[in-house]
C-alpha cells in the first residue's frame, strides 16, 4: 500500500491532529472526572480549530496552490479546491458555535463534560469532511455515520433533561431510517451498475431503468432527512427544541450545509443522465419545503421551534441551487450557505445567552427586549433581516444570486414561488422584531451582560451579515472555485 496517498488528505489529517491534541489535553488537564478540576479550557479548541482553518485555506484554497481533482485510494477519496472552500465555511461555523458554547459549558453541570463536547463536535465535522470528499459510496456512508452518531450524543448532552433525551431518541430513529433508505438506494445502484465509484456510475445510468429511478428517489429521500426537506422534516422541530441550544445551532447550519453540498455533487456526478427526473422531484420538494415551513413558522411561540421551521424553509432555498446542476448554482449555494451560517448562528447565539441568563425560550418572552438589552436586540434584528432577505444585508444578495441561478437554469416558476414565500417569511421574522421593539411586558427579560466569547461570536456574525453582501469579493471568491466539484 502506498501510504503517501494520505498526504492528499490534508484537510482531514489536520482536523484529526486537532482532535488527537484535544483528546490528549483533556486526559491530562482533567484527571479528576468526579470533581471536574482541571477541565479543558475553552481557548485551546478555538485556537487549534482556527489554526487548522488557516492551514486549509493556505494550502487548499489559495489560488497559487489550486490543482485539478486529486484522487487517493483508487478514487474513493477526491479533493478539489471547492471542497476545501466548503470545509472552511463549515469550520468557521464550528468556531462560532464554540464561541457561543463557552458560557453554557462553564455551568457547573457541564464543566466536567467540556472535553467531550469539543471532541464529539469535531468528530461530526470530520465525518462531514469524508462525505464531502467521497468519490465512492462506501466512503460517503462512512462519513455519513461518523457525522450522525456523535451528533446523537450531542443532542442528548444534557442527559438529565427529559426533552433532550426525547430529542435524541427521535433524532437517532430518523437517522437510522434515513440511513436505511440510503443504503437500500445504494444497493440498487450497485446491483444495476456493478460499481460504487461515482465517476463510473454515470456511464451506466439509464433513463429507462426503473430500478435506478427508484434508487434516485431513495437517495434523495435519505439525504432529505439530513437536510430537513419536506416531507422528511417531522423530526426537526422536536429535536431542535429538546437539544441544547448550542447543539441546535450546529445542527441547523453545519450538518445541513454539508448534506446539501453532497446532494449537489452526487446528483451531478452519479445521476447526471437522470437530470430531468431529479429536477422534477426537487422542484416539488422545494415548493413543499418552503411553503409548509413558512405556514408552520407563523404558528410557533417557542423560539427554538420557530427557528426549526425557519431552518426548514432556508433548506428549501439552499437546495434551489442544485436545480440544473450548473456551476452558477454551485456558487450561489455555497455563498448562500455562508451567509445563512453567520445570520442563523447570530440569532442562536442570542437565544442561547438569553436562555442561560433568564431561562426563557418563548417568543412572547422577548416583549420589550430592546428596553433592557438594546445591543443584543440590534444584532438580532440585523440577523433576522438577513434571514428574511431584506436589503442591504447579505441575505438579500444570497437570495438574489440563488434566484438568478434558478432562473438561468430554466425554472422561472419555481423562482417566482420562492420569491412569494420570501415575502411570507418576512412577516414571521418581523414578529420577533415587533416583540423586541414595539410590544411591552410587565416582566421583561432583565438586563444582562454576555461573556466575551459570545461577544466575539456575535461580532463575527454581525460583520458577516453586513459586509458579506456589500463586498462583491466574497461572492467572487466562491465563484472562482465553482469550476471544480
Amino acid at each position: 500500500m502506498d501510504y503517501s496517498q494520505f498526504l492528499h488528505m490534508t484537510d482531514e489529517l489536520s482536523l484529526i491532529a486537532v482532535i488527537v491534541i484535544l483528546f490528549i489535553a483533556d486526559l491530562i488537564l482533567c484527571p479528576d472526572r468526579k470533581s471536574g478540576k482541571g477541565v479543558l479550557n475553552t481557548p485551546l479548541p478555538i485556537i487549534l480549530l482556527l489554526a487548522q482553518t488557516v492551514f486549509m485555506v493556505t494550502l487548499g484554497v489559495c489560488p497559487s496552490y489550486c490543482t485539478p481533482t486529486v484522487e487517493a485510494f483508487g478514487g474513493m477519496y477526491q479533493h478539489t479546491p471547492m471542497m476545501t472552500v466548503v470545509k472552511a465555511v463549515l469550520n468557521i461555523g464550528t468556531l462560532i458555535v464554540f464561541f457561543m458554547a463557552n458560557g453554557w459549558l462553564r455551568r457547573e453541570e457541564n464543566q466536567i463534560k467540556q472535553g467531550e463536547f469539543y471532541l464529539l463536535t469535531l468528530s461530526t465535522l470530520l465525518g462531514m469532511y469524508f462525505m464531502i470528499s467521497a468519490g465512492h459510496f462506501i466512503m460517503f456512508f462512512i462519513g455519513l455515520e461518523l457525522a450522525s452518531v456523535p451528533m446523537t450524543a450531542l443532542v442528548a448532552f444534557t442527559k438529565k433533561n427529559k426533552e433532550s433525551a426525547e430529542a435524541a431518541a427521535k433524532y437517532i430513529l430518523t437517522a437510522l431510517f434515513s440511513s436505511a433508505l440510503l443504503l437500500y438506494g445504494i444497493s440498487l445502484l450497485y446491483g444495476t451498475c456493478g460499481t460504487l465509484y461515482f465517476d463510473d456510475m454515470a456511464a451506466r445510468i439509464s433513463t429507462s431503468n426503473y430500478v435506478q429511478l427508484a434508487a434516485l428517489a431513495l437517495f434523495i429521500s435519505g439525504l432529505g432527512f439530513k437536510i430537513s426537506l419536506v416531507p422528511f422534516h417531522l423530526w426537526t422541530a422536536d429535536t431542535y427544541q429538546g437539544a441544547p441550544t448550542t447543539v441546535t445551532s450546529y445542527l441547523s447550519v453545519i450538518s445541513k450545509g454539508a448534506a446539501a453540498f453532497v446532494l449537489f455533487v452526487t446528483l451531478v456526478k452519479v445521476f447526471a443522465p437522470l437530470i430531468k427526473d431529479w429536477d422534477l422531484l426537487l422542484f416539488w420538494i422545494i415548493i413543499l419545503t418552503i411553503t409548509v415551513a413558512n405556514i408552520f413558522a407563523v404558528r410557533q411561540n417557542n423560539i427554538k421551534r420557530f427557528m426549526a421551521f425557519s431552518a426548514i424553509s432556508q433548506a428549501g432555498y439552499l437546495v434551489l441551487g442544485v436545480m440544473g446542476g450548473t456551476a452558477q448554482g454551485m456558487t450561489a449555494m455555497v455563498y448562500y450557505l455562508f451567509v445563512y451560517l453567520v445570520a442563523n448562528l447570530g440569532v442562536f447565539a442570542i437565544i442561547n445567552v438569553t436562555e442561560q441568563h433568564s431561562g426563557k425560550v418563548l417568543i412572547s418572552d422577548y416583549d420589550g427586549f430592546y428596553q433592557t438589552n438594546p445591543k443584543l436586540s440590534f444584532i438580532m434584528t440585523l440577523c433576522l433581516f438577513s434571514l428574511a432577505g431584506i436589503p442591504p444585508f447579505a441575505g438579500f444578495f444570497s437570495k438574489f444570486f440563488m434566484f438568478l441561478a434558478g432562473f438561468k437554469a430554466g425554472f422561472p416558476v419555481l423562482v417566482f414561488i420562492a420569491l412569494v414565500n420570501t415575502v411570507i417569511s418576512l412577516y414571521y421574522y418581523l414578529l420577533i422584531v415587533k416583540a423586541m421593539y414595539i410590544k411591552q411586558s410587565n416582566q421583561p427579560i432583565a438586563t444582562f451582560r454576555s461573556d466575551c466569547y459570545t461577544q466575539i461570536g456575535l461580532a463575527i456574525c454581525a460583520i458577516g451579515v453586513v459586509f458579506a453582501g456589500i463586498l462583491s469579493q466574497v461572492y467572487d471568491f466562491f465563484d472562482f472555485f465553482s469550476y471544480s466539484l
